[in-house]
Formats: C-alpha cells, structure tokens, sequence
C-alpha cells in the first residue's frame, strides 16, 4: 500500500513535468528550438490565475480559463516580439534568447510589490480534499492533476489527428519549407505554436500550485521538465508525458527509498542512462541524412 501511495504520488507529480516538457517538444517541432523560458510561463500563468482570483474577484470556474487563454496571447506576442526577428540565427544565440526571457518574466515578477517576494496559496474549491480507498489515502490536487492531464492530452491528440490546424502543424514541423510551397501560413503557425506552449504550460501551473503554492521561483521546475522530454524522446508529444511519469515515479521512490539527495540528482541520472542506451529517447525518431 505505501508503494501504490508512492506511485500515485510520482504520477501526480511526472504529470506537472510532462506537461511543461509538452511545451518544449511543441517548440522543438515547430521551430528546432529549445526554449528554456517554459518553467517561467508556468509561474506567470499560476500568478495570473492567483491575480484573476484575489484581486480581480474572478470565481475558479472563470479565472482557469481566463489565465490560460491570457497566457496563450502572450506566447503569441512573445514569438512575434522576441523570437522571430532571431529565427535563423545560430540554435545558441536562440536558447540564449529564451533563458533571458525566462529571467525577465522571474525579474518582472519578483518587482511588484507584496506580491513577487511572498509565497501565496492558491484559492482552489478542492483544497485538503482526500480521498479514502481503505489504507490508500488520494488527495483531491493529485486526482486533478492525473484527470486534467488526461483530458489536456486527449484533446491535443484530437487536435493534431482531426483539425485542419493540427494537421498544417504536423505539416510545419515535418518540413518547413515544403509546407510554406503548398500555402500553409508557415510563420503564423509558428506563433499558435507558441501561444499553445505557453497556455499548456500555465495549465501546468495551475495544477501545481494547490500543492506547492505560488511564488517567483517555481518556475526553477522546468528544469526536472527538460529531461522527461529528454527521455520520451525529444520529438515526441507522448513520449513528453511518458517522460514526465518516468520522472515523476523514479524521484518519488528515491525520495523515500534512497537517502536524502537522490531525490534531486535521481531524474539526471535516468537523462545520463537513456542517452547510453537510446540517446533519440523512448519515442523519439531516427534522422538519417543523405549527402
């Protein structure tokens, strides 16, 4: 029972991580760029539902989707402002760009005043909820987490299966440039790609912030995110989520079984492992050049 507890716990939690690795792998695809600032749109998407909520009075019902929708235009404008006029130049000058922009959201942040220095609690309906199965004790924030990342993925797997937008995207991310010669808005599609990363990852932060509060730093998460995407395979959206679960389930384990840092060090050992083993991850595709 305490290793079902243990599991359930690690889903939970790979769940938050596969959902912030969604968002690289949907850049990477779009673009063959890694953007390191996904942990910081986490943490401005969860302050904003937090704004939606105590200061503008916002019920939950209304403020989830308003702080995702609100986060989906700013990672519209965040491409087109920031990312674009740089596409083309070398990948470091790029991944150099996003950890700057990952700073200054942390630094805006952290300026206002009574708001960015303090750590604030979330006002969720089913706070300190749990559910009891006998022995197995479930909290409510877990179940959300484990149901909504189930929906998120159905819906986005619908998406990319069935819609015209998620077809030109897959078609974008194969070739660009074949894409852009059969009339598919290319550059637009780029920014929906964007604002679709950054309103997964506000959702990520809306889950985790019943759990772990909101405050400027959280966002530092994005970092255990990097290799769950690492893992599943850098090209691949379930293999994002798989990722985050095989994270999420080897750092609960070592947390409890193993002694104190291997919590920390446990997910970059499993990175160091996966790229001996199979360096293109579990789903990840072999790419062959011919010259």
């Amino acid at each position: 029972m305490q290793l079902l507890q243990l599991l359930i716990s690690g889903v939970a939690q790979g769940c938050i991580y596969g959902l912030i690795a969604l968002g690289f792998v949907l850049i990477y695809k779009a673009t063959e760029t890694v953007s390191f600032a996904q942990g910081d749109l986490m943490m401005v998407g969860a302050f904003g539902g937090l704004a939606a909520m105590t200061m503008l009075g916002f019920p939950f019902w209304l403020s989830v989707p308003a702080a995702i929708v609100g986060m989906g235009l700013f990672g519209v404008v965040l491409e087109r402002v920031v990312i674009r006029p740089i596409l083309g130049q070398p990948a470091f000058s790029i991944v150099m760009l996003t950890i700057g922009v990952g700073y200054t959201l942390r630094g805006l942040i952290t300026m206002l005043p009574n708001i960015g220095t303090e750590t604030h609690t979330l006002p969720v309906p089913y706070a300190n909820e749990v559910l009891r199965l006998g022995a197995l004790v479930v909290s409510a924030e877990q179940i959300v987490v484990i149901g909504v990342t189930a929906v998120l993925c159905g819906g986005l797997f619908a998406m990319f299966r069935y819609s015209k937008l998620g077809i030109a995207m897959q078609a974008s991310s194969q070739n660009q440039l074949a894409a852009y010669y059969m009339g598919i808005p290319v550059k637009r599609l780029n920014g929906l790609v964007w604002g679709l990363a950054a309103a997964v990852a506000a959702v990520a932060g809306l889950l985790l912030a019943p759990i772990t509060f909101v405050h400027a730093n959280m966002g530092f998460i994005g970092l255990k995110a990097f290799p769950a995407a690492v893992v599943g395979g850098f090209g691949s959206l379930p293999g994002a989520i798989v990722g985050g679960l095989i994270i999420g389930i080897v750092e609960a384990l070592s947390g409890f079984y193993l002694p104190e840092g291997f919590k920390d060090v446990a997910p970059y050992i499993v990175v160091l492992i996966m790229l001996v083993l199979k360096p293109n991850g579990l789903f990840g595709e072999k790419l062959r050049k011919k010259v």
